[in-house]
């Protein structure tokens, strides 16, 4: 039997008979450390074995877990909310719904959020263990668990939350507010608690986006208040992950708020930005060089400055994807044909002869695909020098607006992109007019963003293409019902294709996307003026 101090987990195959509370919370928990084993000779004996000490750690945490859930909900109580709504203390919000008394949000969680308890409680039950099987005195321990509950040292435990009693609930949730990206590779030992306590402080500051976590660090879009960001700033930066680390400049700042994402994620993953590649064997800390953006400029300018680019010892490589760089790039630069980024290794590998003996300057939205992609370049040993701009075309934008970057920047949220100019260098789909507003494919089952202008959409050419708009007009036109997600079509029978050379230097051999409804070439257009040397293919 295990200690009295101790919290015994069992493995899964031996309580396939259970039916209790205990039982199923450590069936949901097959991860947690068994600190001893239980010898189980027949199922009848199964809750003998389960001593009152297991039961009882095991309601604690729940307990604490369920508390703790509901604490990130409240809202306290401010002369903006009315006391009809609020009542006499503090009023919760969650799901997009308030509630004013503590049985509906508790029946709420109860019923909407069983899995965020159950991964808490794993944790707390974790934190448990660890401190029964250092400790002498199972007695103190069980002791200490009953006046203080679980000593929490760690912020991810304790949820450790940044005061708003100070703001409004008006000004917490305003939605003039701004978007905020930011990464930071660093080594996390416990992914999982900071999952937790990243996804209590959005929560408790009503902050939507997306948050990956992986044991290499964390990468972070999230919009807000501008009350709501400023705190979630100073959450992240007095964390002790990222105190050292960190700073204000790290986060990139645009017009936003929460609106400009659907809801909440965030999630544990092997990789902070997917690439493909095992963090393990492509690590963050053989990245490339980091250059300010003054001193991207610089060489940037230096570069377009020559008489032949294709000529030239220095490469300007775009590591975004195609529908990126087709509404904005710097001038000059290398842009792949890739739908993703994990298929940037693929690109390069295919390509190693175009960076034999080149100096490689890399730039992505915010910095963090050139982290991993500057480090997967480097290992294959053909460049002699490998590049990124620090913060992205991000900081290099605040910097100069004006730059060598021309058209939009594409962002992964509801606006698609961010214009720091006039200039637009990609046209419509169906017309060929100036045009980089993208829009989601009208038909429910493409994942495809479509470049089609007013007039054109006026006409009812809303989809990527005439196969994929046709498939749409079937699907709606039978039963509701559920449709799955795929690539469309046209998208499959892309092809890659070296434009020919043009009047102002030819293309430094870049690959841009060229099917058309049938998997043909459009003609070859000059590109805007303002554009740089590249040509590109009418999509």
């Amino acid at each position: 039997m295990p200690s009295s101090g101790a919290v015994a987990m069992i493995s899964s195959s031996e309580l396939l008979a259970g039916e209790d509370e205990v039982e199923s919370c450590v069936l949901k928990f097959p991860d947690l450390d068994l600190k001893e084993s239980v010898p189980l000779t027949s199922k009848p004996r199964l809750k003998v074995e389960l001593d009152a000490s297991v039961r009882k750690k095991y309601a604690f945490a729940k307990k604490k877990a369920f508390a703790l859930f509901v604490k990130t909900k409240e809202v306290p109580a401010t002369a903006n909310c009315p006391s009809t709504i609020c009542g006499e203390g503090a009023w919760w919000k969650c799901c997009r719904q308030m509630f004013k008394d503590l049985s509906s949000i508790h029946r709420h969680i109860a019923t909407q959020h069983v899995s965020d308890i159950r991964q808490q409680t794993g944790l707390i039950l974790k934190q448990l263990a660890a401190e029964a099987s250092t400790s002498s005195n199972p007695a103190s321990v069980d002791k200490a668990i009953r006046l203080n509950g679980p000593t929490c040292n760690s912020p991810e435990i304790s949820v450790r939350l940044p005061d708003t009693s100070h703001i409004s609930f008006d000004e917490l949730t305003s939605d003039v507010g701004e978007v905020l990206l930011y990464y930071c590779y660093c080594e996390v030992k416990d992914p999982e608690r900071l999952c937790i306590w990243q996804k209590a402080l959005c929560q408790h500051l009503h902050i939507t986006g997306k948050v990956r976590i992986a044991s290499e660090g964390i990468n972070g879009t999230v919009g807000g208040s501008k009350a709501a960001t400023c705190l979630y700033i100073e959450a992240v930066l007095s964390h002790p992950l990222f105190r050292n680390i960190l700073c204000r400049e790290d986060f990139k700042s645009s017009a936003g708020g929460a609106h400009c994402f659907p809801g909440l994620r965030v999630d544990v993953f092997e990789e902070i930005v997917p690439m493909g590649i095992d963090p393990n064997k492509v690590s963050y800390k053989e990245t490339g060089i980091h250059m300010s953006p003054q001193e991207f400029h610089k060489e940037v300018e230096k570069y377009l400055s020559q008489a032949n680019q294709a000529q030239s010892d220095t490469i300007l490589l775009d590591c975004r994807n195609f529908y990126e760089s087709k509404i904005g790039r710097f001038q000059g630069s290398l842009a792949p044909d890739i739908r993703k980024f994990s298929y940037f290794p693929n690109y390069v590998d295919k390509n190693l002869e175009l960076f034999k003996n080149k100096r490689v300057l890399m730039y992505c939205t915010g910095g963090i695909r050139c982290e991993r992609g500057s480090a997967y370049l480097r290992t294959k040993a053909m460049c002699t020098a490998v590049y990124q701009l620090k913060g992205g075309i991000h900081k290099y934008l605040e910097e100069f607006p004006d730059g060598f970057y021309r058209g939009k920047l594409f962002v992964f949220d509801e606006r698609y992109a961010l214009s720091s100019n006039k200039d637009v260098i990609s046209a419509c789909r169906y017309c060929g007019a100036l045009w980089d507003q993208y829009r989601l494919c009208s038909s429910q089952h493409c994942r495809q963003l479509v470049l089609t202008c007013l007039s054109c959409r006026e006409k009812g050419f809303t989809a990527c293409c005439s196969v994929c708009q046709e498939k749409g007009l079937q699907l709606a036109s039978r039963s509701s019902s559920p449709v799955l997600k795929e690539e469309c079509e046209c998208t499959d029978r892309r092809q890659q294709h070296r434009c020919s050379p043009g009047s102002k230097g030819g293309t430094n051999g870049v690959w841009v996307s060229c099917c058309d409804l049938h998997g043909m070439c459009h003609v070859c257009v000059p590109p805007p003026r303002g554009s740089g040397t590249l040509h590109l293919h009418q999509v």
